[in-house]
């Protein structure tokens, strides 16, 4: 089985990245059937701003821009999505959220019908989400980031698409000692990947 595994981090030494090529080396130790791809979207170059081809796209009157389509065949022959990035204000930094806005269009992960009814087409691909921060639990618990953040991408993007988002992790803090542990659960994430059980930290915050 294959999976993508997308990062955003300008940083290539980053933890982030280390984080991601820990799952990736966990998926294919895991099993010599598997393989992991990581799509570095800022080494690759991906345009995240939503253009008036995409516009088109949105409203059905053209095809994918050819990037947009190449990342679409990209998550096509996956049968995993495994997103890794550093939270910004909250939320995706603004590379992964233009990839998204611009991949996940109308038509391929979703349509509108004209009587009203959304169809779900991503219902094959399973997701799990790797968020790293700097603030430590309690104060997303406290103010509320957490479920803000379960909602907002969890729910909205994925579910909305009809994609099961088997885990999703805010791995917290980011700084100290704190660097290593997480790796040690990246390794946890990429092993539970293409478990036949569902992982142990699905739906749940892996500190």
């Amino acid at each position: 089985m294959h999976s993508v595994i997308v990062v955003a981090h300008p940083n290539p030494h980053s933890l982030t990245h280390a984080i991601a090529q820990r799952i990736a080396q966990s998926i294919t130790a895991s099993d010599s059937r598997h393989s992991a791809q990581i799509a570095d979207l800022i080494a690759e170059g991906f345009d995240p701003r939503f253009n008036l081809a995409d516009h088109g796209l949105f409203l059905k009157q053209s095809a994918p821009p050819a990037d947009v389509a190449a990342e679409q065949e990209r998550l096509d022959r996956a049968d995993a999505l495994v997103i890794v990035y550093p939270i910004y204000w909250w939320s995706f930094p603004a590379v992964l959220k233009g990839w998204i806005d611009r991949v996940f269009a109308q038509g391929w992960a979703y349509e509108e019908m004209s009587n009203g009814k959304l169809v779900k087409k991503l219902g094959h691909l399973q997701v799990h989400l790797v968020a790293i921060g700097g603030a430590d639990e309690g104060t997303y618990m406290r103010h509320g980031y957490t479920p803000a953040m379960k909602a907002q991408i969890d729910h909205e993007i994925f579910d909305y698409c009809g994609a099961n988002v088997r885990s999703s992790c805010l791995l917290l803090p980011s700084d100290g000692h704190y660097a290593e542990a997480h790796l040690h659960t990246a390794h946890r994430i990429g092993a539970s990947i293409f478990a036949p059980q569902e992982p142990a930290t699905a739906g749940q915050t892996c500190a």
